[in-house]
């Protein structure tokens, strides 16, 4: 009985094995057909629009005309003013002078007044220079171009109550002349140049008649040129009217 169950049971699955592969053959099936279901694509998200920012325009700012720089002329230099008083350390009455056993030029003297100075020069060489007083307000020294006309070794004022003038050498005939006196160390004469002792009586030795003095106001203004002497109109001579040469009358034959 074993042996028969046992086969029954090899048929029954015998049969079972061979009725799948029909079974799966056929399109009644108990197997349930499966439906595809369409995919649908999901669109990619869109980023958010964002606004943009509102930019509000800045006002350019107001630029002013600039003027247009104009150049500054350059000044022009002024001519440096002349030094008044003393060029040298001289103290009044002082003096230097240089002793010489000859002088190959006669000697020119130029005063300046602004200074109170003398200088002394043989041709371009200067031989001395010294401290001067010259004619005080009213009375001032006069200046120009001036020669020696008179040389006395001691001679006293005619004009002024006979006041002495040792060394004189004469420049004008009216009062105006070079000698010793007292030299305080600025103008205190009544128009003549007053000189040290010592200076004067060396120029006194040395100088001759007609030698050149010329007085400047000051060494910024140029000196003055001799002038010639005038000359005497001569009156013309009046002409002698020519005489008529009487002939006699001339004779034919």
């Amino acid at each position: 009985m074993f042996v028969v169950t046992t086969r029954g049971v090899a048929w029954g699955a015998l049969g079972l094995l061979l009725a799948g592969p029909v079974a799966a053959q056929t399109p009644s099936a108990t197997v349930p057909a499966v439906q595809q279901v369409p995919v649908t694509e999901t669109a990619p998200a869109q980023p958010e629009t964002v606004a943009p920012p509102t930019i509000v325009p800045t006002p350019a700012p107001v630029v002013e005309p600039v003027p247009p720089v104009v150049p500054t002329p350059e000044p022009k230099p002024t001519p440096k003013p002349v030094k008044k008083g003393p060029p040298d350390s001289l103290k009044p009455g002082q003096f230097v002078w240089e002793n010489r056993e000859a002088y190959v030029n006669p000697l020119r003297m130029v005063i300046v007044l602004d200074i109170q100075r003398m200088y002394v020069f043989d041709g371009d060489s200067l031989v001395g220079f010294t401290t001067v007083s010259t004619g005080k307000k009213g009375k001032e020294t006069p200046t120009g171009y001036f020669k020696i006309l008179q040389k006395k070794i001691y001679h006293e004022s005619n004009i002024y109550a006979n006041a002495p003038m040792p060394f004189m050498q004469r420049l004008t005939w009216d009062g105006i002349a070079l000698h010793a006196g007292h030299n305080p160390g600025y103008p205190a004469s009544h128009g003549c140049i007053r000189l040290p002792k010592t200076f004067a009586k060396s120029l006194f030795d040395v100088t001759a008649m007609d030698g050149e003095v010329v007085i400047l106001e000051s060494l910024s203004k140029p000196r003055p040129k001799p002038q010639p002497a005038p000359v005497a109109p001569v009156d013309p001579v009046p002409a002698v009217p020519e005489q008529p040469i009487q002939t006699s009358p001339l004779t034919t034959n």
